[in-house]
């Protein structure tokens, strides 16, 4: 009698679990969904629309809000200097982030681990806290309110994500192909550019637009370190208490839009490297 209770009671918690988990499965895509939907319609909505109430479920698809939004003062000056950060921030990560990897991924050498969990810490002190110092380091070098400048910040937030991420890319890299083409004559260098980065590729890519859209969604440091060429981040942070509703929507959809572009474009990238940090 037992059993046959066991077996009866089995496949019903086993339904239950299912269930559970496709609610939660629905929760969370709606948690994400249902604000870039309505962000979407406000967005693709005439002016009028966006401050009439109650707000339309299709959008109208007028450009009206994002005809003012180009047409705003700044705005377009404010998104070049948010692309030319991010740009600088991805090709800076990467220069400095993929070395420091593969250093940590090859060799062994003394305070290694601990060098790791320095990296980490570097995520622990909070950005507020550095605010002063860095504007005072800032003015005396002459590096506030530049493009270069912001870009070193963040830099330095993307640059732990960038070295852990090529660290654990590198180690799944086997290091007995690397050994293999120094036996057929290839240096180090030659072996590195001919064997491990062409499989590495992916997993640099995938670093890169990690770095690239941390400093795209950024805006403390921008709001701080910057006053005449703040990224749009910043000056819709600045503006947010004047400026129209319309413009806000038109303004989050154009900050969260090109981030969704550019992952979905990589996202083959993306799975390549989970794979690549998996083996």
């Amino acid at each position: 009698m037992t059993t046959v209770t066991t077996d009866v009671a089995a496949p019903d918690t086993r339904r239950a679990g299912r269930y559970v988990y496709i609610a939660a499965v629905v929760l969370l895509c709606a948690w994400v969904l249902v604000p870039l939907y309505f962000l979407l319609i406000n967005t693709l909505s005439s002016p009028e629309t966006v401050n009439s109430f109650p707000k339309p479920f299709i959008p109208e698809f007028d450009l009206g809000s994002l005809g003012f939004f180009a047409g705003f003062a700044g705005i377009l000056t404010a998104l070049k200097n948010s692309i030319l950060v991010a740009g600088l921030t991805m090709i800076m990560s990467i220069l400095i982030g993929a070395p420091a990897g593969y250093a940590l991924s090859r060799f062994d050498f003394r305070g290694k681990e601990a060098f790791r969990l320095l990296i980490l810490l570097t995520r622990a002190f909070p950005l507020p806290l550095l605010a002063l110092p860095l504007a005072v380091m800032f003015i005396q070098t002459g590096l506030d309110d530049t493009v270069f400048g912001l870009s070193l910040v963040h830099t330095t937030l993307a640059l732990p994500f960038a070295v852990l991420i090529t660290f654990s890319l590198f180690s799944g890299i086997p290091l007995e192909l690397e050994e293999a083409a120094w036996t057929l004559g290839c240096t180090r260098l030659t072996a590195f550019t001919k064997v491990v980065l062409p499989l590495i590729l992916p997993g640099i890519t995938a670093s890169a637009i990690f770095a690239f859209v941390i400093s795209w969604n950024e805006v403390f440091a921008a709001a701080v370190l910057t006053i005449e060429n703040r990224t749009l981040t910043a000056f819709l942070l600045q503006n947010l208490d004047t400026s129209p509703l319309h413009l806000k929507f038109a303004g989050g959809f154009i900050l969260v839009v090109p981030a969704l572009i550019f992952i979905f474009a990589v996202r083959k990238y993306l799975f390549a490297m989970w794979g690549i940090a998996n083996r």
